[in-house]
């Protein structure tokens, strides 16, 4: 900050001394080619439930939770990533200020309980990621309702005590029941109210939707939707694994489908299990979502009812019957409506099963497609293995990347910004500002030097920069819109 101040003053002074600063603006377009930044989503899980990212523990001081969410989007921000998605609803409860339904016990240990001194997490996540150049995408649990390791009593507010008629006792779980239209409408609702209330980048999902299967001595449980499945209409002859499919699917088409029309810019990403079924492709073998939790995750890429699949692709390159990449080949050649395919990995096997060259070596296959991206499982890899860090850090991250861009969403691409540049000897003064009427993302700032080209990235919020003891001969800056569009670079050379 002294730096910066300092060229400031040189630059507002040096008249008073006879001596201007050069003060100049963007060069005729054309006069230099500059390169495209480089595109990869990166990002990585912020699970809340059972504290298992954050907080660490329930009861902490509002202090203590914001010091150890900081430390998060810190790590995230240097590593060069540009992504978090944020638990807010694990289990029907709040990890905001909401009307709907309680607070979460995961943050003062007492379900209903707000933060004392009090604050929003979510309105201070994405406050806070924003400032550092991070999308945050909004996770939620559409349908579980209650985890079987709490330990305070359920509030009065839950909906399982102000309507107990949607909501079902599974083994050790309360669930809602999918196949109830009131319980699709109830959780669309929770979710349009995020999605109205702050301003995040992304409404997500994982593999909950109906429960994976829980047994006793008998056998395996039956989910208990007797009741809605009577209710159903009986005109179209369907079975019921069939019906309870269909209900999942009923239910993500309407979100996609609202959140487009409240803000269409908002990306909806869902995460599901990595293998749709066993036998697709030929080689692979496991755990059947398709049948086993009726998730017909194909169905809704292949639909367009996602603008990203993130597959829970959580095992090594090399089992045959598991490969990543023959896994992650199988679901970008289901992506016929061109949606964005960014598959989990288990960076937490990192330092026991795994060495960081497993993840490493994950994030160059996923670079084989145009639209690369990738999803840690979880933070806590990147927070507490530095081994992994660094490897990241040195290697993989190197540069940093835009997100891969939208266009279905929006096709508008935004103008150049208005650029100037000040110098004072060696001291760079680049200010720049939005010459169009839709809001902006970030920006890209490139400089060039002794031929070769560095690249920044920055939030909305900044709008100028220092360069000190610095002699780029070109620089460059261009718009990035909400759905990652960027514009033509504003380009200033030396004349």
């Amino acid at each position: 900050m002294k730096e910066k101040l300092f060229v400031l003053a040189l630059v507002l002074l040096a008249p008073m001394f006879g001596c201007a600063a050069e003060k100049t603006l963007p060069s005729p377009a054309g006069a230099v080619i500059v390169p495209q930044p480089q595109r990869e989503f990166r990002a990585a899980w912020i699970a809340t439930v059972g504290n298992s990212c954050w907080p660490s523990k329930p009861g902490l001081t509002t202090a203590q939770q914001k010091a150890e969410l900081l430390a998060i989007l810190d790590r995230a921000a240097t590593l060069k990533m540009n992504a978090v998605i944020f638990q807010v609803r694990p289990a029907c409860d709040a990890f905001y200020e909401s009307k709907l339904e309680p607070w979460s016990e995961y943050l003062t240990g007492v379900q209903g309980r707000a933060p004392s001194p009090y604050y929003d997490p979510l309105a201070f996540a994405v406050t806070e990621a924003h400032k550092r150049g991070l999308e945050l995408h909004a996770w939620f649990n559409p349908f579980r309702a209650h985890h079987f390791q709490t330990v305070s009593p359920i509030a009065a507010s839950h909906i399982s005590k102000t309507h107990p008629e949607l909501v079902r006792s599974y083994a050790r779980y309360l669930w809602l029941d999918p196949g109830e239209p009131a319980v699709r409408d109830y959780s669309l609702r929770v979710i349009m109210d995020v999605l109205k209330r702050y301003d995040v980048d992304g409404i997500h999902m994982d593999d909950y939707f109906y429960p994976y299967h829980e047994t006793n001595s008998l056998g395996d449980i039956p989910f208990p939707d007797e009741v809605s499945w009577k209710k159903r209409s009986t005109t179209v002859d369907i079975s019921r694994d069939d019906w309870r499919r269909h209900n999942v699917d009923i239910f993500m088409e309407q979100v996609y489908r609202a959140i487009k029309a409240e803000k269409p810019w908002v990306k909806f990403g869902v995460s599901p299990f990595g293998i749709w079924r066993p036998k697709n492709p030929p080689s692979i073998s496991g755990f059947d979502a398709y049948e086993e939790i009726y998730c017909d995750s194909r169905k809704w890429l292949r639909e367009g009812w996602c603008d990203y699949v993130a597959p829970q692709l959580y095992w090594g390159i090399q089992p045959p019957q598991t490969s990543f990449t023959t896994l992650l080949d199988w679901w970008n050649g289901e992506n016929i409506k061109h949606r964005h395919v960014w598959p989990g990995m288990d960076s937490l096997k990192v330092g026991g099963k795994w060495q960081p060259a497993e993840i490493v070596n994950q994030i160059g296959i996923t670079r084989r497609y145009a639209d690369a991206g990738h999803i840690h499982w979880s933070v806590m890899a990147l927070m507490k293995n530095p081994a992994l860090a660094e490897a990241l850090r040195v290697d993989t991250y190197r540069q940093p990347a835009l997100i891969p861009a939208s266009p279905w969403l929006n096709p508008t691409v935004p103008p150049p910004p208005k650029l100037s540049v000040s110098i004072w000897k060696k001291s760079f003064h680049i200010e720049w500002k939005n010459s169009g009427k839709e809001p902006i993302n970030g920006w890209v700032l490139q400089t060039r030097a002794n031929g070769s080209w560095t690249t920044q990235i920055f939030p909305a919020s900044r709008t100028d920069v220092y360069l000190d003891n610095a002699s780029p001969d070109a620089i460059a800056v261009r718009a990035v819109s909400r759905v990652e569009n960027v514009s033509e670079a504003a380009v200033w050379t030396r004349k």
